[in-house]
């Protein structure tokens, strides 16, 4: 690897301190005008519907149930669109947009791979196998209400630890190793989903499958499953930008990894775990969405440079709000009727990856 592309991939390296200064505090002014874009994506998400409410009502109401006061106003029309019905769901877009920008950011150090995304690893299909087993048959009954979500999250440890017993196989875990064996995991488990709509030879319950394939925030509400899926996100990115210098190292090469005392194999194996563990919960709680865990690492890297300590909090930003317009557009398109949130980050993600494809090199 030559030396410019060193210094390209990791500025932390090598700029002089006014380089790095002055980096900083641009980026710091990037960071808090993501921040910024954020609140507002939030209150407009939450304003905007078949039913508009002024975002000064928007505030109100949830200023009146953050502090117990205004209980005059509880059940009214307004509070109960507000807090009841778009609140959860604005929450659980800016997680999901979150916990996947931050997960294809670390995929795409771990493999050195930009076209890498979290469901590269096949996760997605399996909790989608998981999901349709339990639509299609009913497998998971015993979990009452959480059937739907706790099949899906066990089909998705169940495709991560198979990726990792294959990448395994020889001893020790490598880039390549870790995309054959996830590429090959999600064909299978997508030809498993595949075989269970044929073999159920219901229609509603195809239809049900294919919504859940295509990602869906429609099933957002208050309760244990979004402070859990919150919970993992803040904690995974948290992880991820403390281990942000160590990701540098890995993504340019295991030999720097090894000379600036990073254990490639087994910092691999600890992101894959990770990884994994924060996708299963999305995909258990939203579904299937693609392109958010492609598009937005790049456009982070772009703002604010290739550094993991600054690109991954950029991308949690980003794909928040990237998810909150996603979703914004899938309600109000075909109103009454609602996309799936899959079909629209598909939308605007395709035309970003094909031209990332013919910007890269011959060589690559």
């Amino acid at each position: 690897m030559s030396v410019s592309k060193v210094i390209r991939t990791a500025p932390l390296l090598g700029p002089d301190p006014l380089r790095r200064g002055k980096r900083r505090r641009n980026n710091t002014v990037l960071i808090a005008a993501l921040a910024a874009a954020l609140l507002v994506s939030m209150v407009l998400g939450v304003a905007i519907g078949p039913v508009w409410i002024e975002p000064r009502d928007v505030l109100r109401v949830v200023w009146s149930h953050l502090t117990d006061a205004g209980a005059a106003g509880a059940g009214s029309v307004a509070d109960v669109i507000v807090w009841d019905v778009r609140l959860p769901r604005v929450l659980m877009g800016v997680a999901v947009g979150a916990g996947l920008a931050v997960c294809g950011a670390a995929l795409q150090a771990m493999v050195r791979n930009m076209l890498a995304d979290p469901y590269l690893l096949g996760i997605n299909s399996g909790a989608s196998a998981g999901a349709a087993a339990t639509i299609l048959f009913g497998f998971g009954a015993g979990l009452g209400q959480h059937a739907l979500a706790g099949s899906a999250f066990i089909g998705a440890l169940a495709a991560s630890l198979l990726v990792f017993v294959v990448a395994r196989a020889a001893g020790r875990i490598t880039s390549v190793r870790l995309l054959l064996a996830g590429v090959a995991a999600g064909y299978a488990l997508s030809a498993l989903t595949s075989f269970l709509i044929f073999t159920s030879g219901s229609a509603e319950g195809a239809r049900s499958v294919m919504f859940w394939l295509l990602g869906s925030l429609a099933l957002s509400q208050w309760g244990t499953p979004l402070a859990a899926l919150g919970a993992v996100i803040a904690f995974t990115t948290a992880i991820l930008v403390l281990w942000a210098r160590r990701l540098d190292a890995l993504a340019i090469g295991d030999e720097t990894a090894l000379a600036l005392g990073v254990r490639p194999t087994r910092f691999r194996t600890q992101l894959l775990v990770l990884v994994s563990l924060c996708t299963g919960f999305i995909v258990a709680a939203a579904g299937s969405i693609g392109f958010v865990g492609l598009v937005i690492p790049h456009l982070a890297r772009r703002l604010v440079g290739a550094a993991h300590a600054w690109s991954i909090p950029a991308a949690a930003l980003l794909g928040s709000v990237f998810l909150l317009w996603a979703d914004l557009l899938s309600r109000m398109l075909l109103q009454p009727r609602e996309l799936p949130v899959g079909i629209v980050t598909a939308m605007l993600g395709a035309p970003f990856l094909l031209w990332l494809v013919r910007r890269m090199r011959p060589a690559a």
